[in-house]
């Protein structure tokens, strides 16, 4: 017997149950009530009889099971209030026995629209992201929601909500922070120390003992360390503020300056909001692929590499990244697929840092297009051929008509690999001659495009999947005497993800980043301008 028929049969017992047992009336008060919305209508087809409540008016155990699934919302970093928690708490035990046909209907569609609500969510997030200037497109065809809700109210709420809820290794991480740091924030006290100049390892400093509670506060400080007896920093607590430093992107050097001291002033409450802005975006990933997957998350200035998708485990490759700047060239955020990996590739500069940058060098420094390695073509290709820096030429370079490109070698600005993966914003995974800016804690440096800290490890990790790709053949197709290209066979998928907050998988440390292109605050704006959840009347 197929699905549907055994759904159906189980309906149409459920309808004669009411209709024997219960008032006839009430599959008639749902089906009035689903009436103007199709979703939901689905839902209770074609039986209309009630799925939360049975045939002796008393809510069923599904249908408690499910009130508290949407009281610990906020433990999955949502809303308890948008899926009406508090307007059916007064309405949780409709259990007189010859209860309203219309109160029945209303408790039992108000739970269904909150549970579909609340399910939604958690799968794919509240908000699209392309609502917000993303091009992200989360997965939205192909979930059928009302037939879970169907299967929910058989009682399993609670195994289908983990079920849906995003799978990988950083979700159920940052729930179990977003759970711990509501508790640290019933306790918060505010750090409320001045600066006059910035302390050293070594110094002394009057606030010692407020600085040693704030690093216990937020697990840097070992539990078992005691503070300071006396004003000097040195020893564990400097040891504290380095791993501090380390888990918000500034540099672990141990001294107390300006900004060190304004992370530690962040109040719990807005590191809770980052978590749960961090879980919402979680929601946005690829649910199931048939592929590998390579994830850049911009502000933290990491590049992580799965073997599947969703990601499980440990990542088989990860890299450190230099991204767009934050004030003009910022690295968008979107999703596409790897497809070409590029030796020795040329650098086709784009018309806008010609024009911007490029001809103000050359006009105060002819041999400028020499000395750069870079190249006047006429056309499309790499194959396109090279012309004369004549002025009619140059100024086709102001106009587009002619392309400028820096020829392969150690000092091009891509590096010796290129990593294509074909999207609407011209933006690439590549190397890069400058290794040093990989020392820095903040890297935003680049004109859009990802520069990776450890190309040939990328390389081997994507061309892995096809026979003879060792790290060996890898180097020495990056020195070879011409330029190549390999074309994937299977691609890979690529997201460019914006998160100010992760998990170390390998350590457990939770890691804060800046919100150095202001996400964080377009994304709470959106949350904040959604309709909240109207339950009918």
């Amino acid at each position: 017997m197929g699905r549907f028929a055994v759904v159906l049969l189980a309906a149409v017992a459920a309808a004669l149950q009411w209709s024997t047992e219960g008032s006839p009336f009430v599959p008639m008060a749902v089906e009035r009530r689903v009436a103007a919305d199709a979703e939901l209508a689905a839902v209770y087809q074609p039986s209309f009889a009630p799925l939360w409540v049975g045939p002796d008016g008393a809510m069923t155990p599904a249908a408690r099971e499910a009130l508290q699934v949407l009281d610990a919302a906020a433990d999955e970093g949502l809303d308890p209030g948008e899926y009406a928690v508090a307007s059916l708490a007064w309405r949780r035990a409709p259990s007189a026995p010859g209860a309203e046909a219309e109160a029945v209907a209303r408790f039992d569609v108000e739970l269904s629209r909150a549970v579909l609500r609340y399910l939604r969510h958690l799968h794919m997030g509240r908000v699209d992201p392309r609502d917000i200037g993303f091009t992200l497109t989360v997965p939205r065809d192909g979930h059928d929601f009302a037939a879970l809700v169907r299967q929910a109210s058989g009682g399993r709420v609670t195994e289908l909500a983990r079920a849906w809820a995003p799978r990988g290794p950083q979700y159920p991480a940052l729930a179990a922070a977003l759970r711990r740091y509501r508790t640290l924030a019933e306790v918060d006290i505010p750090f409320r120390v001045t600066l006059t100049r910035p302390v050293h390892p070594g110094e002394r400093a009057p606030f010692l003992a407020e600085l040693h509670a704030r690093l216990g506060l937020l697990g840097d400080m070992p539990p078992d360390v005691s503070a300071p007896v006396d004003d000097l920093y040195a020893g564990a607590i400097v040891m504290a503020v380095q791993r501090f430093q380390a888990r918000h992107g500034l540099e672990p050097d141990g001294v107390l300056g300006t900004r060190t001291v304004a992370h530690l002033q962040v109040p719990i409450g807005d590191r809770l909001r980052q978590l749960e802005l961090g879980m919402e975006r979680l929601r946005w990933l690829p649910h199931e692929a048939d592929t590998r997957l390579i994830l850049v998350n911009i502000p933290v200035f990491r590049l992580l590499a799965w073997d599947s998708v969703p990601p499980s485990g440990l990542p088989g490759f990860t890299t450190g990244t230099i991204v767009g700047r934050a004030l003009s060239t910022q690295t968008p955020v979107f999703a596409a697929s790897l497809t070409e990996v590029v030796f020795r590739p040329y650098w086709n500069v784009p018309t806008s840092i010609v024009r911007g940058e490029v001809l103000p060098k050359l006009a105060r420094d002819p041999t400028y297009l020499a000395r750069e390695q870079l190249e006047l073509v006429a056309g499309q290709g790499d194959a396109s051929p090279v012309v004369e820096a004549t002025p009619a030429n140059l100024a086709g370079l102001r106009t587009g008509a002619v392309r400028l490109r820096q020829r392969p070698g150690p000092g091009n600005a891509l590096g010796l690999i290129k990593f294509s993966f074909p999207n609407e914003h011209d933006v690439y995974l590549h190397g890069t001659p400058v290794q040093a800016l990989f020392a820095r804690s903040r890297r935003d440096f680049s004109h859009g495009c990802v520069r990776v800290e450890d190309p040939v490890g990328l390389a081997v990790w994507v061309l892995g999947a096809q026979d003879g790709w060792t790290r060996e053949r890898v180097v020495a197709a990056m020195h070879a005497s011409v330029s190549s290209r390999v074309t994937l066979r299977a691609p890979v998928s690529v997201m460019l993800l914006y998160s100010t907050v992760s998990v170390r998988l390998d350590s457990g440390e939770l890691v804060f980043a800046e919100d150095i292109y202001q996400h964080d605050a377009r994304l709470e704006r959106a949350l904040r301008q959604r309709s909240g959840f109207a339950p009918e009347s």
